[in-house]
């Protein structure tokens, strides 16, 4: 079974992630002159396992190769809350990497990761080869204490076989085509129970979480001056309406009792792989998911439907980030192994291949050994679309989304009466959240 750590769980690493913001931020390393020879051992670890971290394993040998001096020990299936755990015990490795965005608040806020900038300024990167959105979410107060290790853009998968039964023509552009289409595709037993569904529209399924899909809506987190925007935003209103109604057609209950049945969401057991969802919410490496666990399932991707059509094509971005532990036994090897794997195109486009994961560089983008298949190009264009977008940065790192999140699984649940008073409560929990964050 190939495993990833799934988004929607990065919550049980919250409170590790809070306790490590409460200690001081360390004195700036002091970085070596130009051209001093880096050697010893640097430790690496990451969430990857089994032929993701096969794939890593690739690109470090080929590191070693090329940097002979320099031994990498790679430790696998690390998720955030192991690292930062470490971090904050003093015994954590020389480089994290992070599936999450959503903790370079914290971490940069916190000098958990050390800022970068001494390192790329000595080095001269030029970091205007990022693409665009990776330079915002890989920085925060002034300090980029991450480097963007490939990218994901999140989109529509879409059975066509179902859908061609149905008499679907393509897939959905809008949300109330999307429920639309549901309701077609869904097909229940005698007793009324879930046999298959057309879209399964619980937040605390897979990928569907709040952030994911408050770019349908155009929704917003924060206000400029960094409160809690949700209350306000007539959006959060309009897309929780839209997936409460979907929900109460095939009953909470229902929903829930089918979930029960389906397997984990990076395993062979995938529901949209076995068949038993039509319609699914999901990044870019779904597609080497689907390449390894089910060649045979007929598919096709698209944008995330809207409420505004000059919206669609966007979609929901994030992805990978690299840094340096506070407390590194060798940091100087440690960056040299950060920007191999950040800035080197042709190992960017190396991994971008085997993990089908989108390249962060401009170059590599562009690269034509980058393999572009039809559905790649997809997520690339929703990545490179300027209306796409990502979960603003906070000094309380995630924090302020899974207080979200909980509202939004209580209202799923219709334990939540009135939606606006509910909404206005959940602005108060989430401030309450970020001040305690930051």
């Amino acid at each position: 079974m190939n495993t990833r750590i799934p988004r929607a769980l990065f919550a049980l690493g919250t409170a590790v992630v809070l306790t490590a913001a409460c200690t001081p931020a360390p004195k700036e390393n002091k970085i070596a002159d130009p051209g001093t020879e880096v050697s010893g051992t640097v430790e690496l670890w990451h969430f990857f396992t089994e032929r993701e971290a096969a794939a890593i394993d690739t690109v470090v040998k080929d590191f070693e190769a090329t940097h002979p001096k320099i031994k990498v020990t790679v430790k696998s299936g690390q998720d955030d809350s192991k690292v930062t755990q470490a971090i904050g015990a003093g015994n954590g490795p020389d480089i994290g990497l992070s599936y999450s965005t959503d903790i370079v608040g914290k971490f940069c806020s916190s000098g958990a990761w050390v800022d970068l900038t001494p390192y790329l300024a000595r080095d001269k990167v030029d970091v205007s080869r990022l693409n665009s959105t990776t330079r915002q979410y890989t920085e925060y107060g002034g300090k980029r204490c991450a480097m963007p290790f490939l990218a994901d853009a999140y989109g529509l998968f879409y059975n066509k076989d179902m859908f061609a039964k149905a008499g679907i023509a393509g897939p959905p552009k809008t949300l109330d085509e999307l429920a639309e289409d549901a309701r077609k595709l869904t097909v229940r037993n005698p007793d009324g129970s879930l046999k298959r569904v057309g879209f399964l529209p619980l937040s605390d399924f897979y990928e569907n979480s709040a952030s994911h899909l408050a770019p349908t809506v155009g929704a917003k987190w924060l206000t400029a001056d960094g409160k809690s925007a949700i209350g306000a935003d007539p959006a959060w209103k309009t897309l929780l309406s839209w997936q409460k109604n979907l929900v109460d057609w095939y009953g909470y209950d229902n929903l829930q009792k089918f979930r029960a049945g389906l397997g984990d969401e990076f395993s062979a057991d995938n529901a949209f792989q076995k068949g038993q969802v039509a319609i699914n919410i999901d990044a870019e490496y779904r597609l080497a998911f689907l390449s390894d666990q089910a060649p045979k399932l007929s598919y096709g991707v698209a944008p995330l439907p809207t409420t505004d059509p000059a919206r669609y094509g966007a979609g929901y971005v994030t992805g990978n980030i690299m840094g340096i532990a506070k407390n590194a036994k060798n940091p100087e090897a440690a960056w040299e192994l950060i920007k191999y794997l950040t800035t080197n195109d042709t190992t960017i486009v190396k991994l971008a291949n085997s993990l089908r994961n989108i390249p962060t560089t401009t170059a590599a983008a562009a690269d034509p050994a980058l393999k572009v298949d039809p559905a790649f190009k997809t997520f690339m264009d929703i990545f490179a679309n300027p209306n796409s977008s990502t979960t603003p940065p906070s000094a309380s790192g995630p924090a302020y989304q899974e207080t979200f999140q909980t509202f939004v699984n209580s209202w799923q649940a219709g334990k939540v009466p009135n939606l606006d008073a509910g909404l206005a409560e959940a602005d108060k929990q989430v401030n309450s959240v970020m001040t305690l964050g930051g």
